[in-house]
């Protein structure tokens, strides 16, 4: 029996429409931590990249070397399918067609293209820009001819929503869809009623990005998944839980002078070395140890 790849394996989660709950991951333990839990995919967050490795607001700060060297890691890490946010692309279409082959070899299975004007910001940030829609048309041809497995998923986002409104935002998607983006993200929907007409207006599948604490009202993953939602996306949650869990362990620390084994603020020793791999690690050991 044929194993599908991650490439296939995330096609049919998109084709099947269920609204598949995919968490992002910043660094190759949260993307461990996401498999170990059964998601079925995981989003390379450039968000959550510039915050946990660079320390800086989701602003244009990532560049390509960074967001591949994540994706390298994490793609070592886990077998689940990768969808990679490529923010702009870094630069014009030529840039773009860098980006996809350089992001392509790092382990990527789709890779995800925002029409914002550079340097970008958080898409539920204030006083985003977008660029002419033929000029992002034109990056989407790029990406699509610098695949060099045709198997590897464009992901097109618009943030024209904030700035020109929802009708001009669905007219970039579908224009996007029509120059071969494969899937379609409208960022920062602002209501119910947008979130339910994206998918009666739109052909092609869809993501929708639940930020918690951002513009987009939160829906249960079920009731996109009835809308025809391919994606439900929380790109940071495991970020925002992991630093208010450090918060909370570190205040504990501080307050107290110690710390110990408490399930409530920090796993196990043991679960932290099961995690990372450690029992796979000693088990090679003893296999390449000399008699």
């Amino acid at each position: 029996m044929t194993t599908a790849t991650p490439k296939q394996a995330l096609r049919a989660l998109v084709e099947a429409r269920r609204g598949a709950l995919v968490p992002g991951a910043f660094n190759a333990l949260s993307a461990r931590v996401i498999a170990d839990l059964g998601f079925p995919a995981i989003y390379v967050t450039g968000a959550g990249v510039t915050n946990m490795h660079l320390g800086l607001p989701d602003q244009g700060y990532m560049g390509l070397a960074e967001i591949a060297e994540q994706t390298a890691r994490i793609r070592d890490a886990v077998e689940l399918p990768l969808i990679v946010d490529a923010d702009t692309g870094f630069g014009n279409a030529l840039n773009v067609r860098q980006a996809i082959r350089t992001l392509e070899r790092a382990g990527a299975d789709c890779v995800q293209l925002e029409d914002q004007v550079s340097p970008k910001r958080c898409g539920h940030f204030s006083g985003k820009d977008v660029i002419p829609t033929a000029e992002m048309v034109g990056k989407i041809k790029a990406a699509v001819d610098a695949r060099h497995d045709r198997g590897l998923s464009i992901l097109a986002r618009t943030d024209a929503r904030a700035v020109h409104g929802f009708d001009a935002a669905v007219e970039r998607a579908q224009a996007y869809a029509e120059a071969g983006a494969d899937i379609l993200f409208v960022e920062a929907a602002e209501n119910a009623d947008e979130i339910r007409a994206l998918p009666q207006r739109l052909a092609a599948p869809q993501l929708m990005n639940m930020v918690i604490g951002g513009r987009t009202p939160i829906f249960d993953a079920d009731a996109l998944a009835g809308l025809g939602y391919a994606i439900v996306l929380y790109a940071n949650a495991a970020l925002q839980g992991a630093v208010a869990g450090m918060q909370r362990a570190l205040t504990v620390l501080r307050d107290t002078h110690r710390l110990d084994e408490d399930a409530a603020l920090v796993v196990s020793f043991a679960e932290r070395q099961r995690l990372v791999g450690k029992p796979q690690i000693d088990a090679l050991e003893r296999k390449y140890a000399a008699d």
